[in-house]
């Protein structure tokens, strides 16, 4: 059995903001997207009983309110959205749960509605899309959030959107935009600048999730630590790199459904340090379970992937009969 971590969802009044990161596609592909998004309900759980998954952490698609740039309408936003996304994993329980969508425009407005969502809805961390108009985690001005999920001893998923300028080596390719590259770099670098900025000098218990399997930081770590010893600049870090990528950081299998990529997330982080994810509706469920029930790993490592280390990092609590074959719900 399975606890799928990166699995979206989308309600009416947010798909003005999902058509700013919709990838380019037909609209046939475009139609069903929006419709799998906005199913709760025996479509979502059949997928997710075929692959086996028991529960699924369900999050609002991106970018969401983080585009948005009224504050005062995006702190609304995000607090509709999480509303809305309660009402639905309070009907299943069993079968999902929930990462608090947050109007990061104002971090200290963040910070609350997170601790809301934690305390009052039960959700179990938050997701944030990337940089908030151009604002990356990294600054200052978001202490206070990182303070508070601290506290709360809740992960923060931090995954893709779009580049805030479109990078100079994409011009003219336009093939290597969005999910095929361009977020591959852009969420690997955010996530580099919250580790040479020292935010897990100051925090050192929060705890980072990145989806597809690391956005390629697996493979670089040694790398990152022999360039780093000879370039610390002015915001000298109290361990390497790797230090920080291996205690902090936690990714997810979403979209890279490959055993090279999982051996060396392995390797690299160790298996506590590896979770399942499918990132639906975007990727195949069925695709993404036969993955892992066939990678070359051990069923002990199997196990702790798929279900144990969610149950850990999450703080899930087992429901009886959560298991796949309980879709009615």
């Amino acid at each position: 059995m399975k606890i799928a971590l990166e699995e979206h969802v989308i309600f009416p009044p947010f798909l003005d903001y999902l058509a700013r990161a919709m990838p380019r596609v037909t609209p046939q592909v475009h139609r069903a997207l929006i419709s799998r998004l906005s199913d709760f309900g025996e479509r979502r759980l059949m997928a997710m009983d075929g692959a086996g998954v028991e529960r699924a952490v369900l999050s609002l698609s991106g970018p969401g309110v983080q585009v948005e740039r009224d504050t005062a309408r995006a702190t609304r936003g995000a607090r509709m959205a999480n509303d809305l996304l309660a009402t639905e994993v309070a009907r299943r329980p069993a079968r999902y749960a929930g990462f608090a969508h947050l109007a990061m425009q104002d971090p200290a407005a963040a910070a609350d509605e997170l601790e809301r969502c934690v305390r009052e809805l039960g959700f179990v961390g938050a997701m944030i899309n990337g940089h908030t108009l151009g604002i990356y985690l990294d600054d200052p001005r978001f202490d206070i959030f990182w303070e508070r999920l601290q506290h709360l001893d809740v992960p923060l998923y931090l995954h893709p959107d779009d580049s805030w300028v479109k990078p100079h080596v994409l011009e003219g390719c336009d093939e290597l935009l969005k999910p095929t590259w361009e977020w591959t770099f852009e969420t690997a670098s955010h996530a580099l600048r919250l580790v040479f900025s020292g935010v897990f000098d100051r925090y050192p218990r929060v705890r980072v999730i990145l989806g597809h399997m690391g956005e390629t930081l697996p493979y670089v770590l040694w790398r990152l630590d022999s360039r780093a010893a000879l370039t610390s600049g002015n915001r000298p870090l109290k361990a390497p790199p790797s230090h920080y990528l291996r205690r902090n950081f936690f990714v997810t299998t979403s979209g890279q459904c490959s055993d090279v990529p999982l051996l060396a997330a392995l390797a690299a982080l160790g298996d506590e340090h590896v979770l399942f994810a499918i990132d639906y509706p975007y990727e195949d469920s069925d695709i993404a379970a036969r993955f892992i029930e066939a990678a070359a790993i051990s069923e002990a490592t199997r196990g702790r992937l798929c279900r144990g280390n969610a149950l850990n990092l999450l703080r899930l609590a087992p429901h009886a009969g959560s298991a796949a074959g309980t879709s009615a719900g």
